[in-house]
């Protein structure tokens, strides 16, 4: 009996596989990959995601988890098993204290606008609102408040889960603690998440954003070390650009944000004292306008069509004191020259200390740094672009930097032991535990 048949055997009423369903669960919004699943399944409750794992594990039936499908290289697909859509598991709610309990298959942007008519917002968000929560907590996720709070996963109180063996499950830091700590920033290879209970903080009414800009790339990262660790910005970001002269060389530019509620506006010379930046640009926008900025450039992409072309993407977590190489080296690389017409470069500080979830890697040193070469090919010539990502992933890897697991970056097992270092003990003692039959995340190409 094939795959297909044991999955049909028990779903042939509940599994959608019209053609369509099944050419989009086959994608991803990165379009590298192409892995078809034998069907869709969409769960409304813990029930129905723990009847569909229990079913598949001993049959040994791949699964994936999908709501915003913003995975860049399959890692979220599912070839010949199921793809479990979450999309109707997207309640958000009650907000209650300072926490609120959200679905995994919720939308972040819904997420805030629930969570702002009582005042309050998550510690963290991602630059982009559209993904889905069960994937970011996967994952980790990075923003502008990292360096402050960490990954949007260290706000996470509680997680209701199902694992790969069909077990539902609620966890906490105090409550079967170890498949807590290894779902969060754990690539989906043990559990699928159900419901997260969000730590909450008051969200300011307005944010003035400071646009600060440096000819050269050592001043730009002396700032933005000292901007992290005196934390006197609530938001802090940056880019590297194309500089507008014909040396073809590249600008930086500091991007920090000071909350404040309209009558006493921030103190501009206390915020920008000892800093280098040759000039500046500030703004003054409501909160909620800042934080789902992107969901305007979305529209715009949606409507030229770049946005369904591929993204070859690489985000690289690089030691504070082999950056300026790292960063120097990929911009002048030929490889990655067409990002200085059809690319965002991000570069950005974080503390470790408050990246805090235990399986969630990170560089050596106190200050390290977000390089996110951030791509979009035509159709069919992205296969190029991924091979720049492997070379500049090898380069900064010999440099002591890590993956920040979102790319477009093939890896082999070999590789994620390395990723993993010691913690790779961890993860295989958890993957053995809840997920036996090896189910869950296969597009990470962990090879158990």
């Amino acid at each position: 009996m094939t795959s297909s048949d044991r999955v049909c055997e028990r779903f042939e009423e509940l599994l959608d596989t019209r053609p369509e369903i099944l050419r989009e669960a086959a994608e991803d919004f990165g379009r590298l990959v192409c892995a078809p699943p034998v069907g869709v399944l969409r769960p409304r409750s813990a029930a129905g995601v723990r009847d569909a794992l229990a079913h598949a594990g001993p049959r040994g039936i791949p699964v994936a988890a999908r709501a915003g499908g913003h995975s860049m290289y399959g890692q979220g697909q599912a070839r010949g098993g199921i793809v479990l859509d979450l999309r109707e598991l997207n309640a958000i709610g009650p907000v209650t204290g300072d926490r609120v309990e959200v679905q995994a298959g919720a939308l972040w942007r819904d997420v805030l606008e629930a969570t702002l008519p009582y005042g309050l917002a998550p510690p963290v968000l991602t630059d982009y609102l559209g993904a889905g929560v069960g994937g970011v907590l996967s994952v980790g996720g990075l923003g502008g408040a990292s360096h402050r709070h960490g990954l949007v996963a260290d706000s996470v109180l509680e997680l209701e889960v199902v694992t790969g063996a069909g077990e539902h499950v609620v966890c906490s830091p105090d409550r079967h603690g170890a498949l807590f700590h290894a779902v969060l920033a754990g690539l989906g290879q043990v559990a699928v998440v159900v419901r997260a209970t969000l730590r909450l903080v008051p969200a300011p009414a307005l944010v003035r954003r400071y646009c600060l800009y440096y000819p050269d790339l050592d001043t730009y990262l002396a700032d933005q070390r000292l901007l992290a660790t005196d934390r006197r910005f609530a938001y802090l970001e940056g880019q590297a650009r194309p500089a507008e002269d014909a040396s073809g060389g590249w600008t930086y530019m500091v991007e920090a944000v000071a909350a404040h509620e309209g009558a006493a506006p921030p103190d501009d010379q206390t915020l920008l004292r000892g800093l280098s930046f040759a000039s500046s640009e500030t703004e003054d926008l409501g909160y909620a306008e800042f934080a789902n900025r992107v969901a305007a450039d979305e529209e715009v992409l949606r409507a030229t069509g770049e946005w369904f072309h591929p993204h070859p993407w690489l985000n690289l977590l690089l030691p504070d004191d082999t950056a300026a190489s790292v960063v120097t080296g990929v911009l002048t690389d030929p490889a990655f020259r067409d990002l200085r017409a059809n690319g965002l470069v991000l570069l950005y500080p974080l503390l470790t200390r408050a990246l805090r979830a235990p399986l969630f890697r990170r560089p050596r040193g106190e200050v390290v740094h977000l390089l996110a070469l951030l791509r979009t090919a035509a159709p069919g010539t992205a296969d190029p672009m991924v091979a720049a990502n492997r070379t500049a992933y090898e380069n900064a890897r010999a440099k002591g930097a890590v993956a920040y697991p979102a790319n477009a970056l093939p890896m082999s097992p070999g590789d994620w032991q390395e990723h993993y270092g010691s913690g790779w003990g961890t993860l295989a003692e958890a993957k053995g535990r809840h997920d036996p039959h090896g189910i869950l995340g296969r597009g990470h190409g962990m090879g158990w």
